[in-house]
């Protein structure tokens, strides 16, 4: 790890000095430990914290100590990421991810999002004094005019040059790329696709996503892509993007499809779920989901919306009726929607491509934070174990991002973001929402006060 022989450093001093636990800053004892490495539980372990860092894990007996954090019949995960955030208000956005213990996220451009506004975010994101996840972003969207998502999402924030860069012929993207690449992004966030709004128009021409990714590599930067069925996925593919901020929309056939899920695998594909999507269309026919949790205490109700609005109930109705078979009299379940879904990402994930969380937060009925954990929720409706569900929300996440150096996982040397669970999430993903406390760079994190 590019900073560990500083902290090896560091511990060799501490271990010179007769009493340990006086030298951290926090030490959790004798938790259950699940590093985000998808591995078995490790029992009885304990963290100890310094300047923002793990120091060491060892498992010796602390339990005379009072000055530990007692972690007996607790468990231990690293911080959660959410690889698909959008935030046009980051002052009510940000404190409500941290509560739910996302600790970093990543945002692939917005209406909102100006080279001033990132570094806004960024600045947040980089303190310990108030409530805030980590934030990495990549550049403003690279779109094409009357396309996604501008026409999309109608709004005065869109500018051109600001938040938004239309591309009109190949030319013009050499320097577009110039320009974003001068600001700390972790890529280009490229749309390919027109806009799920009638009537259709044209998508990008393949000739300008390959000189995007032409002109991408030639300056060390890479391309995260917006896909929404299996043409573009394909078109994505063909010019050698690796990184896919969506699932939802793709509809793969192993049989039929060879050829593109070779390729896949071949790229070293990392890909952004998003199947919250799915389930905030058809919020509007489920009441008991904000009523039967935690949501009307975090969210403003202009936040949450109405709900009961006979339009989106309408809305619900005819998205869950796309879905319906021929087989079946009767409109299909939420399980139904994600399962097929799961069942690809599962067989993706088992041959080695990188499936990460993310919910595209500031669609409606998409909450920053709580709908996080809604995403892992559907993971595991549709059949996937906890374990993996855990790592793609952490490890996986981190991998995409290049950060795994210093985040994704609990292990020496790695920054210390991390959440102390009441419960276990192997036995349930839902367990994910008993949060006891969260760090992140060593330090406690504020939670939302609950009315």
């Amino acid at each position: 790890m590019s900073k560990f022989p500083l902290w090896l450093s560091i511990l060799i001093l501490l271990s010179c000095q007769q009493n340990l636990k006086e030298t951290f800053d926090i030490i959790i004892a004798n938790v259950n430990l699940i590093d985000g490495n998808g591995g078995a539980i490790q029992t009885g372990r304990n963290i100890y914290i310094y300047e923002g860092r793990i120091i060491k894990i060892d498992s010796i007996d602390l339990s005379e100590d009072p000055s530990v954090i007692d972690g007996t019949g607790k468990y231990l995960i690293p911080g959660l990421f959410d690889c698909h955030v959008h935030t046009s208000d980051y002052e009510y956005d940000l404190p409500r991810l941290m509560h739910y213990g996302v600790t970093s996220i990543f945002v692939p451009g917005g209406s909102t999002c100006s080279n001033q506004y990132f570094k806004q975010i960024r600045e947040l994101g980089a303190q310990d004094s108030l409530p805030a996840p980590r934030v990495f972003h990549t550049s403003q969207h690279f779109t094409m005019e009357g396309r996604h998502p501008v026409r999309t999402y109608k709004s005065s924030n869109w500018v051109e040059g600001e938040t938004v860069f239309y591309l009109r012929d190949t030319l013009q993207i050499e320097s577009l790329v110039q320009q974003v690449v001068q600001f700390p992004i972790q890529g280009i966030k490229l749309t390919i696709e027109e806009g799920p709004m009638p009537p259709p128009v044209p998508r990008m021409p393949q000739t300008f996503v390959d000189k995007v990714v032409a002109e991408a590599r030639k300056n060390k930067t890479r391309v995260f892509v917006h896909v929404s069925d299996n043409t573009e996925l394909r078109m994505a593919i063909k010019a050698g993007i690796n990184n896919i901020i969506h699932y939802t929309g793709v509809d793969l056939d192993f049989e039929v499809d060879r050829t593109l899920i070779d390729s896949i695998y071949q790229l070293n594909v990392s890909w952004v779920t998003t199947l919250m999507i799915d389930k905030s269309f058809i919020y509007p026919l489920h009441p008991e989901w904000i009523e039967q949790s935690d949501i009307r205490t975090i969210y403003s109700a202009s936040k949450i919306g109405d709900y009961k609005n006979p339009y989106d109930i309408v809305r619900a109705k005819a998205y869950l009726n796309f879905f319906k078979t021929e087989e079946s009299s009767t409109p299909p379940t939420l399980k139904d929607i994600v399962t097929f879904q799961v069942e690809d990402i599962k067989t993706l994930y088992d041959n080695g491509v990188n499936m990460v969380l993310g919910t595209d937060t500031g669609n409606k009925y998409i909450f920053h934070g709580h709908s996080l954990h809604e995403e892992m929720q559907l993971l595991e409706l549709g059949g996937m174990p906890p374990a993996d569900i855990i790592k793609m929300g952490t490890h996986n996440a981190a991998k995409m991002l290049n950060i795994l150096d210093d985040l994704g996982t609990i292990e020496s040397g790695k920054m210390a973001d991390m959440i102390l669970l009441d419960r276990n999430p192997l036995d349930a993903i839902e367990n994910t929402m008993s949060i006891h406390l969260i760090i992140k760079n060593g330090v406690i994190q504020q939670r939302m006060s609950l009315n």
